[in-house]
C-alpha cells in the first residue's frame, strides 16, 4: 500500500462517513490489525466511538475482524475496497442501463447502506420513485421487487454470509466474534415474499416542510420485516465482468471497424446488454 493511496483512501473515508471513521479507518491503514482498545488508545477516541466507526466499516465491507490465537479480535481495514468507492457512479450508470431507474435506485440504495434487506430495499426505492411521480400516480412494491429479483438472477446482487442457526442454539458461551457462514447454493436464492403495497411521499408539516423523521410510536408500532436478518449487498465482481466484457466488445468492434469490414459494434453492444441481463448459468450453456 502506496503512500499516496492510503491517502486517497483516508479522503474517501472523511467525506463519505465523517471525521470519526476516517481517523479509526486510517490508523488501521498505517497500523495494520490491531485489537479495540488499542485502537482507542492510539487514536484517543472513546471506546464507544470507535465501535460504531467499526460497525460502519464492516457494514461498508471496508474491514473485517478475526479472532487472534490469543482469543481477543483483531480489525483490519481493506484499501482497494474503499477505493472502489471512485466507482460507485459507475456501478450505478450501469444498473440504470441494464434496469432502467428502478435498478438504478436499488443498486445506490445499497451503495450507500452498505447492507440492506430485501423488504427494505424496495420500500425505500418505491418511495423515492413515487416522489417523482405526478401527484396521482404511485410506484407499485411489486414492480420494485420484480427488479431485485432480476438483479439478484443474474448475479449483479448477493446475499451476505449469516451466522449459522447451530451456533445461534446452543448454549454454550459464545465465541469472542461471531463466523459468517456464505453458502453458495443460497447466495442468489431470494426468499418467497410478498412485497405489496404503494409507494409513499414523504408527509410535510405545517409550515410546509417534509418530516424527515417520523415519531418514536410509529417505529414501535412497527413489526419486524418478514425478511428480518437477511441482508444482501452489491456484487462487485459481476460489474467487473461486465466491464471487461464491454471493454472487450469495443475492443473488437474497434478493430474490426478500423480494417474496413462492416461495422458490428452497435450489434454486439445490443448482445452484450442481452446477455449482462441473463442470469450466468443460462449465459454458461
Amino acid at each position: 500500500m502506496t503512500h499516496l493511496e492510503s491517502h486517497i483512501c483516508s479522503h474517501l473515508l472523511l467525506a463519505h462517513y465523517g471525521q470519526i471513521v476516517a481517523r479509526v479507518g486510517s490508523h488501521l491503514i498505517r497500523a495494520g490489525s490491531q485489537p479495540l482498545r488499542l485502537i482507542a488508545s492510539d487514536t484517543e477516541t472513546p471506546i464507544d466511538q470507535v465501535k460504531k466507526a467499526l460497525c460502519v466499516l464492516i457494514h461498508h465491507n471496508f474491514a473485517s475482524y478475526h479472532v487472534h490465537k490469543r482469543g481477543f479480535v483483531e480489525y483490519d481495514v481493506h484499501c482497494p475496497h474503499i477505493i472502489r468507492i471512485l466507482r460507485y457512479p459507475r456501478y450505478i450508470y450501469s444498473a440504470k442501463t441494464l434496469y432502467g431507474d428502478t435498478g438504478e435506485l436499488i443498486v445506490e440504495e445499497l451503495l450507500q447502506n452498505g447492507k440492506m434487506t430485501m423488504s427494505g430495499v424496495v420500500r425505500k426505492v418505491a418511495d423515492r420513485l413515487t416522489e417523482t411521480m405526478e401527484d396521482s400516480k404511485t410506484m407499485d412494491c411489486s414492480e420494485t421487487s420484480d427488479t431485485f429479483v432480476r438483479l439478484v438472477e443474474t448475479h449483479f446482487l448477493q446475499k451476505c454470509g449469516m451466522v449459522p442457526e447451530s451456533a445461534i442454539a446452543e448454549g454454550s458461551r459464545p465465541p469472542p466474534a461471531p463466523t459468517l457462514v456464505t453458502d453458495e447454493k443460497e447466495m442468489y436464492t431470494v426468499p418467497n415474499l410478498s412485497i405489496g403495497g404503494q409507494g409513499k411521499r414523504r408527509r410535510v408539516s405545517d409550515d410546509g416542510e417534509p418530516k424527515s423523521k417520523r415519531s418514536k410510536q410509529d417505529h414501535a408500532d412497527q413489526e419486524p420485516p418478514p425478511d428480518d436478518g437477511v441482508y444482501w449487498q452489491v456484487n462487485f465482481e459481476r460489474f467487473h465482468q461486465h466491464f471487461r466484457d464491454q471493454a472487450i466488445v469495443a475492443a473488437v468492434g474497434s478493430k474490426l471497424d478500423q480494417a474496413g469490414t462492416k461495422q458490428t459494434t452497435p450489434k454486439s453492444k445490443a448482445g452484450l446488454q442481452a446477455k449482462a441481463t441473463q442470469s450466468p448459468q443460462k449465459v454458461a450453456t
